[in-house]
């Protein structure tokens, strides 16, 4: 029971919750996937791989890679102080979910918290590419360094950061500021037991001592 409700979570973490569908990283080439992974694996890798099943091959032949920008894109106001909030991620399904036998696994309307099946370990970073102060505190955070950061835009050219920071650069669109309540920039998401915490922070009154954790 567990194993099958694992399964499923891992796939609507990604289709739903998370909604990673258009993350941009110019070194991140594929085609499109199913929705349902066969077998189970660790959150952030089922992220990725939703990321990395893009064509963005395709997609960046539309534009210059510099000047590519994924559609519905919010724009969020600079933190103007240091506050933390959680994040229920409990979902409700809006379709049945079939077990692969020609019946049903889970209902329509049937709710359950991801979380509860799920260990997420990565840490976002998400900030207004575009105001250099959000990135020269980015740079200067203990951040940048993390190979468990995901570094995340809602504004700016994710090639320019990237050759500029040295790391891989995502978009962070709308679905995704939705999911996780996003009200200003910089934000720090992570996983706090059965919710995911987020962090706003001042970057003219940061506290390195609490928010680089």
């Amino acid at each position: 029971m567990r194993s099958s409700i694992t399964k499923i979570a891992c796939s609507l973490i990604v289709f739903t919750s998370f909604c990673w569908g258009v993350a941009a990283n110019a070194k991140d080439l594929g085609n499109s996937g199913n929705v349902y992974p066969i077998a189970e694996r660790d959150a952030a890798q089922e992220i990725e791989a939703r990321a990395k099943q893009v064509n963005w091959k395709k997609e960046m032949s539309k534009v210059k890679p510099e000047n590519y920008r994924p559609e519905h894109m919010t724009s969020l106001p600079r933190a103007s102080k240091n506050r933390v909030f959680n994040v229920d991620m409990t979902y409700t399904l809006e379709m049945d979910v079939p077990d692969g036998r020609g019946g049903v696994l889970y209902h329509k309307g049937y709710s359950f918290n991801p979380l509860d099946y799920i260990s997420f370990p990565k840490t976002l970073v998400v900030i207004a590419g575009e105001d250099k102060e959000q990135v020269e505190w980015f740079r200067q955070s203990l951040y940048v360094g993390r190979p468990d950061v995901m570094f995340m835009l809602t504004a700016g050219s994710y090639v320019d950061l990237g050759k500029n920071l040295r790391r891989p650069v995502f978009y962070a669109d709308s679905r995704i500021v939705e999911k996780f309540k996003l009200q200003a920039v910089p934000s720090v998401i992570k996983q706090a037991g059965r919710f995911m915490e987020v962090k706003e922070i001042d970057v003219k009154h940061p506290k390195k001592n609490t928010l680089n954790k």
